[in-house]
């Protein structure tokens, strides 16, 4: 067991839902109230991601009976619980960015055939699990850690009745060379976790931010402006750009994940972050929706960047999974997934002139080149992944 390090599942039970593009005027008024008008509501746990595809937005119980019903907001069957790991008694100091927790958390839950959701802030990290798999997880991670439990206020420990079955601890099915973990010593013996999903890198640059909740309402305009009003009111996307904004309100501590244009809309001095000028690249995971049953998508990812000791941040969305890194590790950590690639691009020449790419089975090839892929983002015909 790592000294000190305790596993802290929070008393929030969320929701995950997606809305489409064309239906935000219906869950506006609701998703105003969670976001600026929280003290007015009982919702604790609030977040809210605008990417290409649609707005994907995590709330707890209380926040869910906001959202109003309707074809158009899809809403993930599953309720899930929040998992966050802290140093010492009871969460008094947490530790931040994913690649500190990728190893002892990702990992094991990803052989364990756990899959996770992963909600990165400026201030923590949590990992949202599927109540069904909480025993589960549990069970894959009492080894390591001190595992706690929220409870009316109050936090208490968890009675661990069931040992590791290191049995259980393998990769999926259909992955050759199936490695084994060993919870105990976090230690990976064999081959290397192959990525099986493509990805690709916007040319946004972006910040991580966060701001004291009493001047909320100094910001309030920017952030009515950027959620809701984007495409009106924002310059139309550059050639190679993403749409995407993260906004999130956890126990009154507020998180904004936005690039350069959106940074722009909110008063000087009105945010702050860990670093003046800190800039940070995206990684966007995934050609099709992800789904929610695979696990190990977010291990793919996290597991090379944590062996390279480089921070990063993940967000997973109803869709897809964004990982960002510092601006200045981004093309080390790019040749470093690329690496790790299953599928490795093909370039193909095309009569429209964005190259589009085809994939085959190599496993153990790279691709060592330096040039980097036209990225297009406008719609899926345009789109080229690594």
């Amino acid at each position: 067991m790592q000294s000190g390090m305790e596993l802290h599942i929070l008393e929030h039970k969320v929701y995950l839902i997606s809305v489409e593009k064309e239906a935000i005027p219906i869950v506006t008024h609701s998703l105003v109230k969670l976001a600026l008008l929280y003290k007015h509501t009982n919702c604790r746990f609030f977040s809210y991601t605008e990417t290409c595809d649609d707005f994907s937005v995590i709330v707890d119980e209380d926040g869910f009976q906001e959202i109003p019903k309707h074809e158009k907001v899809k809403v993930q069957p599953d309720r899930w619980r929040v998992l966050n790991v802290a140093v010492g008694a009871y969460a008094t100091n947490k530790v931040s960015g994913l690649t500190k927790i990728a190893k002892s958390v990702i990992l094991p839950l990803a052989d364990y055939h756990v899959s996770v959701f992963c909600m990165s802030t400026y201030q923590t990290d949590f990992i949202l699990v599927k109540e069904n798999d909480m025993e589960k997880a549990i069970e894959c991670l009492s080894a390591n850690f001190k595992v706690f439990q929220e409870k009316d206020g109050e936090t208490m420990p968890v009675p661990i009745n069931h040992p590791v079955d290191e049995d259980k601890l393998q990769d999926p099915a259909g992955i050759e060379n199936i490695r084994f973990f060993n919870v105990v010593t976090n230690e990976i013996r064999g081959t290397p976790r192959p990525i099986v999903h493509p990805f690709c890198v916007p040319l946004n640059r972006f910040s991580i931010r966060s701001l004291n909740p009493e001047t909320l309402p100094n910001v309030a305009c920017a952030l009515l402006e950027i959620m809701f009003y984007a495409e009106s009111l924002i310059s139309p996307l550059q050639d190679g750009h993403d749409r995407f904004f993260s906004y999130s309100v956890v126990d009154g501590e507020i998180s904004l994940v936005m690039d350069a244009d959106a940074l722009a809309k909110f008063p000087t001095n009105s945010l702050f972050g860990s670093t003046a000028g800190e800039c940070w690249r995206m990684i966007r995971i995934g050609g099709a929706p992800l789904g929610f049953d695979e696990s190990g998508i977010v291990a793919q990812y996290s597991h090379p960047i944590s062996e390279g000791n480089y921070f990063a941040y993940y967000i997973s969305t109803y869709t897809k999974g964004y990982t960002l890194v510092p601006e200045e590790d981004a093309d080390h950590v790019i040749q470093i997934l690329k690496s790790r690639q299953q599928l490795q691009p093909i370039r193909e020449e095309n009569d429209d002139g964005p190259q589009h790419i085809n994939t085959m089975n190599s496993v153990n090839s790279t691709d060592d080149s330096d040039e980097k892929l036209p990225v297009r983002h406008q719609n899926d015909k345009d789109v080229a992944y690594y």
